[in-house]
């Protein structure tokens, strides 16, 4: 994978990677931004929910399981102290709809994202504390 950041003005940059699918960057009006774009740091809490999502949606699927929605939302928490800030926390909230849906499907699918397939959470393991929620809402 190659990845592209490119300067547009103050503190604005457009980031693109292979796919070549382009985002924008930028920060906020307090350190010289026009919020214009998301924060970097932003972009890694959604691309390791990403990155889980695709394990557990690729696994559940595999399962056979009646999907009607899937939503992975995730909290982050970074040290205020000093410098880098790095994340120390990342809560993440599986919230999964569907019919007849078994919980252990569920976990075990979560259990194997969070411990084997997702290189986003194996990267930030590094750093942060990673926890997780599973909701299931049946329909």
């Amino acid at each position: 994978m190659d990845a592209r950041v490119k300067l547009i003005d103050g503190m604005h940059f457009e980031a693109s990677a292979s796919s070549g699918h382009t985002v924008d960057l930028d920060s906020s009006e307090a350190v010289g931004g026009r919020n214009l774009g998301f924060r970097p740091t932003e972009l890694i809490a959604m691309g390791t929910a990403g990155c889980t999502s695709m394990d557990v949606i690729s696994i559940l699927r595999k399962k056979k399981v009646d999907l009607r929605d899937f939503e992975v939302r995730v909290h982050v928490e970074s040290n205020t102290d000093g410098h880098p800030k790095v994340f120390t926390s990342m809560h993440f909230e599986y919230v999964v709809t569907g019919k007849d849906i078994v919980r252990a499907d569920v976990e075990r699918a979560v259990e194997l994202s969070e411990t084997k397939y997702c290189q986003g959470i194996a990267m930030m393991r590094k750093t942060a504390e990673i926890s997780s929620e599973i909701t299931i809402i049946e329909v």
